[in-house]
């Protein structure tokens, strides 16, 4: 087990204590006394044994990150729309194998999800650094075989003082 950092257990124990508030919707002092206490059990168990060290300065670049990737989803969206609603259907199925240069897991994580985020993409596996994706035709993958999504998420990680 590696040490567990004071601020970090904090942290930890805000963020599920929040999240038990939300749920519940109970303010009475019982409720709220239980959902510390359990917070703060749950926080000191898991920060013993996460591999996760949080990095708030990435968190800022995935924030910027979002923006993109949502215009990049309703483009998508518009262009899978068009597809379903043409009578002759003109998809053209394919599995593309794609050998990520993304060294950290968090990034391939991100790659991956971004991905099946992106109507017409599905990520249908993941080994490693090499991702198994479906796509409905051409235009639905190119910006995975372009490189234009794993660029931006380098620019993500390689800004954070990562080694990729």
């Amino acid at each position: 087990m590696r040490p567990i950092s004071s601020q970090f257990l904090l942290l930890k124990t805000a963020a599920l204590f929040g999240m038990w508030v939300m749920l519940s919707g109970q303010f009475d002092p019982l409720h709220l006394g239980l959902g510390l206490v359990l917070s703060f059990f749950v926080a000191w168990i898991n920060s013993g044994h996460s591999p996760f060290v949080p990095r708030f300065y990435l968190w800022g670049r995935i924030l910027l990150y979002l923006p993109w990737l949502f215009l990049k989803i309703v483009q998508s969206s518009l262009h899978v729309t068009k597809l379903i609603l043409d009578p002759r259907l003109p998809i053209h199925p394919r599995l593309i194998r794609y050998e990520s240069k993304l060294t950290e897991p968090p990034a391939v994580v991100l790659l991956g999800n971004s991905i099946t985020l992106t109507p017409g993409t599905i990520t249908a596996e993941v080994n490693g650094q090499v991702l198994l994706v479906h796509a409905l035709d051409k235009v639905s993958s190119e910006d995975v075989t372009s490189g234009r999504l794993e660029a931006k998420i380098d620019s993500i990680f390689r800004g954070s003082g990562s080694t990729s």
